[in-house]
């Protein structure tokens, strides 16, 4: 590794440097929507603000990619023997694919399990064969719960590790380089984080017979007043109501407002599918990018 004797200051090219400008560009984008919703702790995340993630996020690897791709960007990583520093982003890498792939079949499961729900309810059986369905529904999700909380712990350790590496002198475009490449597997992390996040909104905590004063204060307000809507998840939203149809509470929602969540749940899901799917494929283009580096 080179040491502060050798490093000579280098001067990207103003085509690079516009490259540059993008990925911070984007950056910030992703930035400003991380501190209005994930730091927020007022609301659940709605597939709405998930997807916006996703989509900066993918906006984000584009610029990235760019950025490695340029001939100045390569030539001066080559340079100045930065080979341990583009290890380190290729051993993020690897963990932000596992846990990418790990969280699009969470969302793949989930998918499923609405699907044979909303089958069910279609064929309009008798109530015995729907409370079947519902129940393996909420057992489902609370397996979820527990998948999810293996996937966080594994992002958890993924990000203890970013920016580990022993601390050397850089050049200034370099030091921003790396720096760069951190806060991108940084904010890869709080985007995969967001989807396990809504993946797991509280399932049923209590028994059937226990849901009835919450179906009455949260389906209720939620079912009756926009304003009220934020304070639930998609998620959530099909629990209390599936919940509610099941506990012989004074609130009972009936099939079609079931049919009517259950669609809006899977609408989103096919969504995060997609977007998961993409951003699955930018961090192993972005993979293969570091290790042309490697071995030029």
């Amino acid at each position: 590794m080179a040491n502060s004797s050798h490093v000579r200051s280098i001067s990207f090219p103003p085509r690079t440097q516009l490259e540059y400008l993008k990925v911070e560009i984007e950056l910030n984008r992703l930035k400003t929507w991380e501190s209005s919703s994930i730091s927020s702790t007022a609301t659940p995340l709605s597939l709405n603000t998930i997807q916006k993630g996703i989509v900066g996020l993918a906006e984000l690897y584009n610029c990235v990619q760019n950025l490695l791709e340029s001939p100045t960007t390569q030539q001066a990583l080559l340079k100045h023997q930065m080979g341990r520093l583009v290890e380190e982003a290729l051993e993020s890498s690897v963990g932000l694919i596992d846990s990418c792939g790990t969280t699009r079949e969470l969302v793949l499961m989930m998918k499923e399990q609405v699907q044979d729900l909303q089958s069910v309810l279609r064929r309009k059986v008798g109530d015995s064969s729907i409370q079947h369905c519902v129940d393996a529904y909420i057992s489902f999700r609370k397996k979820v719960k527990k998948d999810v909380a293996k996937s966080l712990k594994a992002l958890k350790q993924i990000e203890s590790k970013i920016g580990s590496s022993p601390q050397v002198d850089l050049d200034q475009s370099l030091s921003k380089l790396l720096s760069l490449l951190r806060e991108v597997s940084v904010l890869t992390i709080s985007v995969l984080r967001s989807q396990l996040s809504f993946l797991s909104a509280p399932a049923s905590k209590a028994k059937k017979n226990g849901w009835s004063l919450i179906s009455k204060m949260l389906v209720t307000k939620s079912l009756a007043s926009k304003g009220h809507e934020k304070s639930i998840n998609e998620v959530e939203c099909v629990d209390f109501v599936l919940c509610s149809y099941l506990d012989g509470s004074d609130f009972k929602a009936d099939i079609p407002m079931i049919q009517r969540k259950l669609n809006t749940l899977n609408s989103g899901l096919q969504g995060l599918e997609a977007g998961t799917d993409s951003l699955s494929r930018l961090l192993i283009r972005n993979r293969v990018c570091l290790l042309n580096i490697l071995t030029p």
